[in-house]
């Protein structure tokens, strides 16, 4: 490299003016070139279009001269047609002979010519051939009757061995007939003649011959479907498929066209269609003049050498004279080199420019004076500066090392309360792959670190059913920037490397903003507690269970002394009968939802999903809660679009049914008199989503943490609407079995918006 770079400085100029002289040159160069390229390509196009418009011309008379030369013999034909109706077909028949005779002889075109009778018998031919021959069966005999009077090009028949072949080559002949009108005006018989296809050639030798010793035109002519009837004897007979004879038979004009023939060569073809003449139809010949592409375009290579050698020679002069004006030009600014070099050398302390400078050169000179003071003095500061700057960069350098000493301090501190703690940790980014997992993590799923990280935690250690709602609430942590589902202290169940489900409580911290964002996981096992648990709710199932029977019957009693079945109770008595039956109805329920929310939490109620059209579930929780409602003084407003009627999900129709009625249960207690109950049905595409809306006094901020536990109630003092506090924890816990979420937001203008998010599963989806 360093070789090839020390040869190229030998080629390059020394001074400004070089370079200003070279500079000159090669724009001399580039615009001659592109001038000389675009004047070339224009006129190469130009010259190019000229070639091949003027073999369209030629094929257009070549094309006219053969409708004119085809309208001559269809003409004669109908002459002599109507002169053999004027004589009688059977006096006569020499005296027919001798016209056909002279007709023949006349007009030297016609291999054969002959009158054959409405039977197809020839009566009368010139020079005798085929006389009482039966034509019949030919098309030009039967399409004359049909005033069809003229027929494409075709091999001789049965004169093929009558007449001789000048060339050696078959036969051929163009049908011109006409039938010949009796007395009454109807056919009498049918003059039929075999129009030598040599006359083609003879247009041909009229047109083409001039040029095509200076051009090397070949002339072909090909029938309506591209059979070629005259050209070079390769071609006779062949059926050629070109775009120049597309483009002829579907413009019907005039033009040229460069292709590729079948003899892998490339000509330029011009072509033109024939339209008949006068009342002569034609016969959609098209006429192809063709011309190698090497010949034709010759001219043009001659022009591209003239226009390369021109701009060549326009770029040398250019080149030259640059040199010279570089030359001139930088004459002051060489004199400004020698005063810097001096100065360079101590010899001089200013500048001074020559009396033929330039204001620019005048201009530099002053600055580089000043700069020259400028940097005198800078100069000296700099001694001054160089002084500590050793000493401020040994300084800075021993604080550096100090902060990344205390940087890895704090690292390895991390990592050893990290890996000391009691507890298993997680680490894991924004997108839910594992970036870290101490030796409790390992003991506690059975990965080990190296196997985990890396990993979708989701995949690795969550039940399937939990996958979806995790991958849920990562992408809406991605999208908003709120880990909502995704902090706190929450219960959740992991499964190990060997799919055990283990019940834990997992701590976890976000930190970090955007793509650097992570989340910290303190995972404990809380298997021994939820054991615990286990045995005080089967201490709760059986309190409760104790407890029901006595109070049904406490209920049923009262409700028989309210009702007056033990006789008339004045109204003090009344009063405290009907204060005991609502505290004893209070009980019934409280015992039920602790009932409920002890099957779902141990599993005992099991959860059945299976397919079920969506909105009859909805209408059925709303007519339920109806009576409800219209007690409250408050108004049920269902929205949905009506392609949902026909939606389908997975789900246990009577526990969902529990969590729908307990939603609208809340909301219609806790809406003010007046107001409406606004429940929505939306398609989410991978899950479906029920909200329910109120415009009740929201949800007071220090009671949101726990709003899903067990008994939690909110201050009754604030609205005096109390429950048992199990409702919302039991219907989170059925939506949680069915693979879903229970989430509430403030509702904008005051409210509270509670939304159930089921998931969408194939099964559902194929169903719907």
């Amino acid at each position: 490299m360093t070789t090839i770079k020390t040869s190229l400085k030998g080629f390059l100029p020394s001074g400004l003016s070089g370079y200003m002289a070279l500079a000159s040159s090669i724009l001399s160069i580039i615009l001659t070139v592109v001038l000389v390229a675009l004047v070339h390509r224009q006129a190469t196009e130009h010259f190019k279009e000229n070639i091949g418009n003027g073999l369209g011309e030629l094929a257009q008379q070549t094309a006219d001269k053969l409708d004119r030369g085809m309208y001559e013999r269809y003409r004669e034909i109908r002459l002599v047609a109507k002169r053999l109706a004027e004589l009688d077909p059977v006096a006569e028949k020499d005296r027919r002979r001798r016209m056909l005779d002279d007709a023949v002889e006349t007009y030297g075109y016609y291999s054969w010519l002959g009158f054959a009778g409405l039977d197809g018998t020839v009566h009368a031919a010139a020079r005798g051939l085929l006389e009482g021959a039966n034509v019949a069966q030919r098309p030009w005999f039967s399409n004359a009757l049909k005033n069809i009077h003229i027929g494409d090009v075709h091999e001789a028949v049965k004169l093929a061995k009558l007449l001789p072949s000048d060339d050696g080559q078959p036969l051929r002949f163009v049908d011109v007939a006409f039938p010949v009108l009796g007395a009454g005006g109807s056919p009498a018989g049918v003059l039929g003649a075999h129009l030598s296809w040599q006359w083609a050639r003879d247009v041909e030798r009229s047109v083409i011959l001039p040029i095509q010793a200076s051009r090397q035109v070949q002339a072909l002519i090909a029938s309506s479907d591209g059979t070629v009837l005259l050209g070079p004897p390769e071609l006779l007979g062949e059926k050629l498929d070109l775009r120049a004879l597309e483009q002829a038979r579907n413009d019907k004009g005039v033009g040229y066209h460069l292709e590729t023939w079948p003899d892998g060569k490339d000509y330029l073809v011009g072509y033109s269609q024939t339209r008949g003449y006068a009342d002569y139809p034609g016969l959609g010949w098209t006429v192809l003049l063709r011309q190698e592409a090497v010949n034709a375009y010759a001219p043009v290579r001659k022009l591209s050498q003239y226009a390369l050698w021109t701009g060549v020679s326009l770029a040398v002069l250019f080149s030259l004279a640059g040199g010279l004006v570089a030359n001139w030009i930088t004459q002051p600014i060489k004199q400004l080199q020698q005063d810097a070099d001096r100065i360079r050398q101590g010899e001089a302390a200013t500048i001074t420019p020559t009396g033929r400078s330039y204001d620019e050169v005048q201009s530099l000179s002053g600055a580089l004076n000043t700069l020259l003071d400028d940097l005198l003095r800078r100069s000296r500061q700099l001694e001054s500066l160089n002084q500590n700057l050793e000493q401020r960069v040994d300084e800075r350098t021993r604080e550096l090392a100090g902060a990344l000493a205390r940087v890895a301090q704090t690292a390895q501190r991390i990592q050893t309360i990290v890996e000391s703690a009691q507890d298993a940790f997680i680490g894991m980014d924004r997108s839910g792959i594992v970036t870290d997992w101490n030796s409790q993590a390992e003991l506690m799923l059975g990965w080990t670190r190296d196997e985990a990280v890396g990993r979708s935690l989701g995949a690795l250690a969550l039940p399937r059913r939990f996958q979806a709602g995790f991958e849920r609430a990562l992408q809406d942590y991605r999208n908003t920037g709120v880990a909502r589902d995704l902090s706190g202290r929450i219960e959740r169940t992991l499964v190990d490397r060997h799919g055990n489900e283990l019940p834990v409580e997992l701590s976890i911290g976000s930190a970090g903003q955007g793509e650097r964002g992570f989340f910290s996981l303190f995972v404990r096992d809380i298997a021994q507690r939820k054991r615990v648990d286990e045995m005080k709710n089967e201490l709760v199932a059986t309190v409760s269970h104790e407890l029901r029977t006595p109070l049904t019957s406490m209920r049923a009693s009262l409700s028989l002394l309210q009702s007056g079945a033990a006789g008339h109770l004045d109204s003090e008595a009344q009063e405290l009968v009907g204060i005991a039956h609502r505290h004893c109805e209070r009980l019934v329920r409280l015992v039920s939802d602790m009932l409920d929310i002890e099957k779902v939490a141990s599993g005992k109620v099991a959860v059945q999903p299976r397919p079920e059209r969506f909105l009859p579930v909805v209408l059925d929780a709303l007519a339920a809660i109806r009576v409800q409602a219209a007690d409250a003084g408050v108004a049920l407003a269902p929205h949905w679009s009506p392609e949902l009627e026909g939606l389908v999900v997975e789900v246990d129709r009577d526990r969902i049914t529990q969590v729908l009625l307990n939603l609208l249960s809340n909301a219609v207690k806790f809406a003010p008199r007046g107001s409406s109950v606004d429940v929505n049905l939306e398609n989410g595409g991978d899950q479906v989503r029920i909200s329910v809306a109120d415009r009740g006094a929201g949800i007071p901020e220090a009671f949101r943490d726990r709003i899903f536990q067990r008994f939690a109630q909110a201050d009754p003092g604030a609205n005096q609407k109390t429950s048992t506090g199990l409702g919302l924890a039991i219907s989170r816990q059925i939506v949680v079995e069915h693979g879903g979420q229970l989430g509430f937001e403030d509702r904008f203008g005051g409210g509270t918006v509670f939304h159930v998010d089921l998931p969408l599963t194939q099964a559902t989806l194929t169903v719907a």
